[in-house]
C-alpha cells in the first residue's frame, strides 16, 4: 500500500545568498551555484527514485526556478505546479536588500541574532510608502493589501505558511500521494517547526542548507514513519 510522503526543498543558492544579503520578499533569481543545486537535487531524487505526484511552491522565482531546474532533471514536468505567497520567504522588512554584516553592525550583534534567530522578533518594518513594498509589485495587486506584510518574525511566517498547509497541502498527503515543496529556508522551517513539534528554543538552532532535501514518510493516521535528508 502506498504511503503518504512529504519532499521538501530549499531553492539552490540565490543572488542575494550569493553576495549576504537580506533577501525575504524580494524576488531575486537564482546564482548559477544556485541552479546546480536545482539540477543536483533532481539528480537525487532520480537516484532515490522519488517522483512527485503534484508540486507546491511560492510566487518568488528562485524557488520556482528551483522546482522547474528539478523536475526537468528528473524527467517528471508534466505534474502540476500550484503557487502561493504563503509559502514565500519570511519578510525581512526594512533589511531586505541590505549587507548582513552592515546590519549587524548597525543594529548591534543582540538585536542582530534576535530578529534573525528569534521565533517571534520582527525586524524592523518597511515604510508603507517604501519602493519595497510589495504593494507596488503587481503579481500581489489582487491580494487583500492586509495580508501582505511589511516585516514578519518567523512565529508571523510560521501563521501562514501552516494555513496554507492545511487548506492545500494536507489533503494530498491524505490521499497517501508524494508531495514536492519547493520554497525557502524560513517558510520551510515553519513548517518543519509544526511537523516535528520544536520550541522557540529548538528551532533557533535548524538550518536548511540551499539545495537540501528532506522527506518524511507519514502512516495511516498521518504520523511521521521516518524522516530522511536526502544526499546524492
Amino acid at each position: 500500500m502506498s504511503k503518504a510522503r512529504l519532499v521538501l526543498v530549499r531553492h539552490g543558492q540565490s543572488i542575494y545568498n550569493q553576495k549576504n544579503v537580506f533577501t525575504g520578499w524580494t524576488d531575486v533569481d537564482l546564482s548559477q551555484q544556485g541552479r546546480d543545486e536545482a539540477k543536483k537535487a533532481g539528480g537525487v531524487l532520480k537516484k532515490h527514485n522519488i517522483y512527485p505526484d503534484i508540486c507546491f511552491t511560492s510566487w518568488l522565482k528562485r524557488a520556482i526556478h528551483t522546482a522547474q531546474i528539478l523536475l526537468q532533471e528528473l524527467e517528471w514536468e508534466h505534474i502540476n505546479m500550484l503557487k502561493s505567497y504563503k509559502l514565500n520567504e519570511r519578510h525581512y522588512g526594512d533589511w531586505q536588500g541590505r549587507d548582513k554584516d552592515a546590519v549587524k553592525k548597525e543594529y548591534g550583534e543582540e538585536k542582530f541574532l534576535a530578529v534573525r534567530r528569534g521565533y517571534d522578533v520582527p525586524p524592523p518594518p518597511l515604510h508603507v510608502n517604501d519602493k519595497r513594498c510589495v504593494w507596488n509589485d503587481k503579481k500581489y495587486a489582487n491580494v487583500n493589501r492586509a495580508l501582505l506584510p511589511l516585516s514578519e518574525s518567523l512565529q508571523d511566517t510560521k501563521k501562514r505558511v501552516l494555513q496554507y498547509y492545511k487548506e492545500q497541502i494536507f489533503s494530498q498527503l491524505q490521499e497517501k500521494k508524494t508531495v514536492l515543496i519547493s520554497a525557502h529556508g524560513n517558510s520551510l522551517r515553519a513548517l518543519v517547526m509544526e511537523l516535528e513539534k520544536m520550541t522557540p528554543q529548538e528551532i533557533v538552532q535548524f538550518e536548511i542548507p540551499t539545495g537540501e532535501i528532506i522527506m518524511y514518510d507519514f502512516d495511516s493516521d498521518m504520523k511521521i514513519l521516518q524522516k530522511n535528508v536526502l544526499i546524492g
